[in-house]
Parts: structure tokens; C-alpha cells; sequence
């Protein structure tokens, strides 16, 4: 054996009651798991003496922004630290494959905010164009070694329709739906786990729901799942999400509810709406989860506010109608009287709108300030500051949004198919707490100091929902014959140190992280190991 953890308060990921066992590690499987007086004791090379803490398997974060991270810095304490060590990416319809050399260009540029690798940045070689090369390009990772944590891929639907449509807002032809029907089976058969959107960035979000309907069987014929950021979290919410559930029940597709919540204060207290509409679906038969993070403000870049028809043509074009007088005119007026799609429906407040990140350094001073404070600075309107910005920062420029409702995260974080995701953005000078401190927000504050679930059950939400909504038969669970990915935590001490004030601050009360049985944290500390791969869909995994 390799490894014994001894004396630990097992938390297996089932929802059942806690128990105190010995497990061994062998060759990065959990080789036996040996419940108090019930057996003989197994030995191995190193015997880590555990009392105190609790074992349970490796949170899967269901909803991240690595997709670049993993590929630029090998430590990746940010999501290591936490006892993550499976990340899903390709979120929200924009990632880097399938492209090709001027779809890459555009989504580099439009998901700078998000991800870094601006065009010009040359930090990270874009070598791969196809899912099956960019999945590759993670198993290769640093010198050959691997990643930090392993990673599952979503086919970005908004690069899809980029590379067969182009950014132009209107129905998909015959020739072209055939194309990105084409393009997502390729994905699914190169390894990805399912469909991703972004149903209010363009150019996702110029598909219709047929469009979208049609893709979802390609992913159906691969058992994979659907995996939208559906068209409103604001004024239009209940709509979008019954939109969804409606397109994939037809498709007969899955369905994963990206980063669900109710949020503006259109939405204040109507949590059990949104519940309500999911359980009469599940209860019909629909194969639906979702995931949350358990903060209340959101986090994007501030040209995703902007109109979707201000977006038409892609960045540059962008920022042509900007700095056009009568089209940022236009472009003011649905943000601020009518409320423009990339809001939600909402009209803006510029004091709900926090800069948290730029991409020229020049401009850090604005970050950490609402919109509505850097525009009294300046002695100018909030619009006036937010133009500028956007301009001066090529798009490049991060958000928090502050309109979320606590009432709202508690209730959906209790729902029977809640899995955890902390839609972490990396970037950004102060960037949203929840990128370092997710998981263990849910078990220090929602499970210790407030009680909003057990630890039993918190850890099922982070572990097995989330393995079996990927189709993966043998992680999630601390169960002889599965993989060897595995936290040790402290659940009277396990608690997030990032703050809105310090969001790069790691986490306390989480001693050791293993993948595939090695130590990727070990007594506080990130180590050299680079264990992550990427993790191909059922009958492709390494």
C-alpha cells in the first residue's frame, strides 16, 4: 500500500451518517476501506494519522474559469487549496475548441475578463484547434507532468456558432446548423462531457431555442448534459428556466442549470417559484441538476452589460459603436430606461456594479470601486465613466454585481439536485471571493455556522451529485476500487479565508489534498505534484 489514513472520520459522499475507519491508498485507488473494529488494520509505506479530521472524496467545482489557468500556472492554489481536485470548464458558451485561427483571435478577445490570454499574450501557446487537442494539451501540461487538478470539458455552443455563423445576429442556415451539429458531435467523441452557453453573451445568444434544441440531441446521443446560462437572471428568469427545461425534455437531453440563482431585486424572495417549477419537472421525469455558489453578488466583465445587438461583429466592432456618438447614445439608453438583454432585462445601477478587475494596468485605479463612486470622483455621470472604461480597457475590464438575495442562495443550496460551482473568474486585481473560497464557504459558514445543510449531505452536494451528473463511475465516493482523489479537512476549523476585502487569501482547515493518491497538498501547503489530467467523458477517461 502507499498510503494509510488512519483514525479518520470517514464522510463518503453518500449523504449517510459519518463513520470512523481506516482507508488505504494503492496506486492511486482507494485499495480498502476498514470501518473501526471491524477488520485488521492495513499498513503501507506512510501511515498519515488523521484523528481530528474528516476524509471525504475531492469537491468537484462544476462551474470554473480555468481553462487557461490550468495551462499558466501550475500551482493553481486557488482551487487546489480548496480540496478541489476536479474542475468542469468550457463554461457559459465561450471557451478555446473547437476553433479556428480568427474565432480563436475573437474569443480571446472577448473573454480576456474571464481567462487572460489576450490577443498578443504570448504566455501560453494556443497550439491545439480541435476538443480532442486542447483535452491532450491538458494530460500534457506543465513538461509533460500533468495539471493541477483534474479537468472536464463543456463545448462552448457561442464558439461553435462563432465558427460556423460568425458573430452576426440572425438564424443559423440549413448548411450551417448541419455544421455545428457536426462540430459538438466531434466534441462529444473527442471526450466532452456535454453543451455549455451563454445565452446573454453574444453570439450564443442570437441562437433560438430550436437551434439550441437541435444541438442538445447530438449531446443526447452521447449521454452527455446540457449546461446553459440561460437567457435571464433577471426580469425574465422563471421564463428562461422553463425555456430550457422545455428544449432539453424535447431533445432528451440532460440538463444542468449553470450558476442557478434568482437575482435583481425583480426576483427578491422568489426562490420557491424557481423550485417549485423544477421539481414538477423532475417529478415527471426531466433529469435536471444545477449548481450555486454561496455568495450573493455575481461576477463578469462590463461589456457583457452592454446590448446584445451593440455586440454584433465582435469586439472590434464593439468598440467602433462606443466611440459613435449617436450608438453609444442608443447603447446608454437600453442599458439605464429599458434594460438591456446583456442586464438581464434590468435597467442598470451603476452602484450595484464594483470594478474588480482591469486589463491595463494603468487603470487599477478604479478597481475596488462601484461605478457610481469612480463616476463622483471624477465629477461625470456613471455612464460617461463605464464608456470610457470600456474603451481605455479594450473590453477587458472584470465586475462584481452586486443584486443577489441570501434568502434566495439558501433555499436553492437545499434543493435535492444542488451541486456546488463556484463559477470562479481568476483575473483581475480583486477578483470575486468565491474563485478561492467556495468549498469551503459551503462547510465552514453554511454548514458549521448557520446550518443550512449537514455535513453528511453538504459533502454528497460537492461530491457524488456532481460525479454522477458527469457519468463517472468510479470518483465521488470513498469506496474501495474508486480513484484515489480525496480531502482531509477539519469541520470544526475548515473555513474561507478570501474575502471581498482579500479575495486571494487561501483557506483555512484543509491540511491535505491527494489525486490519483498523491499528495497535491500536504500539511497546509501545495506541493509540486501535478496529478490532474484531463477527464474524458464515460468510455474515454484515463
Amino acid at each position: 500500500m502507499d498510503v494509510v489514513i488512519r483514525d479518520v472520520r470517514v464522510i463518503d459522499g453518500t449523504g449517510g451518517a459519518s463513520y470512523r475507519a481506516d482507508v488505504a491508498l494503492d496506486r492511486g485507488r482507494i485499495a480498502a476501506v476498514v470501518r473501526e473494529g471491524e477488520g485488521r488494520r492495513p499498513t503501507a509505506r506512510r501511515v498519515l494519522d488523521a484523528r481530528g479530521l474528516a476524509l471525504s472524496p475531492g469537491f468537484i467545482d462544476m462551474h470554473a474559469h480555468s481553462d487557461l489557468a490550468l495551462l499558466s500556472d501550475p500551482s493553481h492554489e486557488a482551487k487546489a487549496a480548496q480540496g478541489v481536485t476536479l474542475e468542469v470548464i468550457g463554461q457559459d458558451g465561450l471557451s478555446y475548441a473547437p476553433v479556428d485561427d480568427p474565432t480563436l483571435a475573437q474569443v480571446r478577445a472577448q473573454i480576456t475578463g474571464w481567462n487572460g490570454g489576450a490577443p498578443g499574450d504570448t504566455s501560453i501557446d494556443f497550439s491545439w484547434r480541435t476538443v480532442g487537442e486542447y483535452l491532450d494539451r491538458l494530460d500534457h501540461g506543465f513538461d509533460g507532468q500533468g495539471i493541477a487538478v483534474n479537468a472536464a470539458y463543456l463545448i462552448p455552443q457561442g464558439t461553435v456558432r462563432m465558427l460556423a455563423v460568425g458573430y452576426e445576429d440572425r438564424a443559423a442556415t440549413g448548411d450551417e446548423l448541419a455544421r455545428m451539429r457536426q462540430l459538438v458531435a466531434e466534441g462529444m467523441e473527442q471526450g466532452a462531457v456535454g453543451l455549455s452557453s451563454g445565452l446573454t453573451y453574444t453570439p450564443g445568444m442570437y441562437a433560438s431555442n430550436a437551434e439550441l434544441t437541435e444541438l442538445c440531441r447530438v449531446v443526447a446521443r452521447y449521454d452527455g448534459y446540457y449546461c446553459p446560462h440561460h437567457r435571464s437572471y433577471g426580469a425574465g428568469a422563471l421564463q428562461a428556466y422553463e425555456e430550457v427545461v422545455t428544449l432539453t425534455r424535447e431533445a432528451g437531453c440532460a440538463l444542468h442549470l449553470a450558476h442557478a440563482t434568482m437575482n435583481f431585486g425583480v426576483n427578491k424572495g422568489r426562490a420557491p417559484e424557481l423550485l417549485a417549477l423544477l421539481d414538477k419537472a423532475l417529478d415527471s421525469g426531466a433529469d435536471i441538476s444545477l449548481d450555486t455558489y454561496p455568495y450573493t453578488p455575481g461576477c463578469t466583465t462590463l461589456v457583457a452589460m452592454l446590448p446584445s445587438w451593440a455586440a454584433e461583429g465582435g469586439p472590434e466592432a464593439i468598440l467602433a459603436r462606443l466611440q459613435d456618438e449617436e450608438s453609444a447614445a442608443r447603447i446608454r439608453h437600453d442599458l439605464e430606461v429599458t434594460g438591456s438583454d446583456g442586464c438581464h432585462g434590468v435597467p442598470i445601477e451603476w452602484d450595484t456594479i464594483e470594478i474588480s478587475g482591469v486589463s491595463d494596468p494603468g487603470l487599477a485605479g478604479c478597481v475596488g470601486k462601484t461605478l457610481a463612486r469612480s463616476a463622483a470622483e471624477r465629477g461625470e455621470e456613471p455612464w460617461i465613466t463605464a464608456r470610457r472604461l470600456l474603451v481605455d480597457d479594450r473590453l477587458g475590464s472584470t465586475i462584481l454585481q452586486h443584486v443577489g438575495h441570501e434568502e434566495n442562495v439558501r433555499q436553492i443550496m437545499r434543493h435535492r439536485v444542488h451541486t456546488g460551482g463556484s463559477d470562479g473568474i481568476l483575473q483581475g486585481d480583486k477578483p470575486h471571493p468565491r474563485a478561492y473560497g467556495t468549498f469551503p464557504q459551503y462547510l465552514g459558514r453554511y454548514v458549521r455556522e448557520l446550518g443550512v445543510l449537514s455535513l453528511e449531505e453538504c459533502v454528497a452536494h460537492l461530491t457524488s451529485r456532481p460525479a454522477a451528473r458527469l457519468r463517472l463511475p468510479d470518483r465521488g465516493l470513498i469506496r474501495e476500487g474508486y480513484r484515489a482523489d480525496v480531502v482531509l479537512f477539519d469541520p470544526d476549523t475548515v473555513a474561507a479565508g478570501s474575502t471581498f476585502d482579500a479575495p486571494r487569501t487561501l483557506p483555512t482547515g484543509i491540511p491535505h489534498v491527494l489525486i490519483d493518491g498523491r499528495f497535491v497538498v500536504e500539511d497546509g501547503r501545495r506541493t509540486d505534484v501535478l496529478a490532474g489530467r484531463a477527464v474524458r467523458r464515460a468510455g474515454w477517461t484515463r
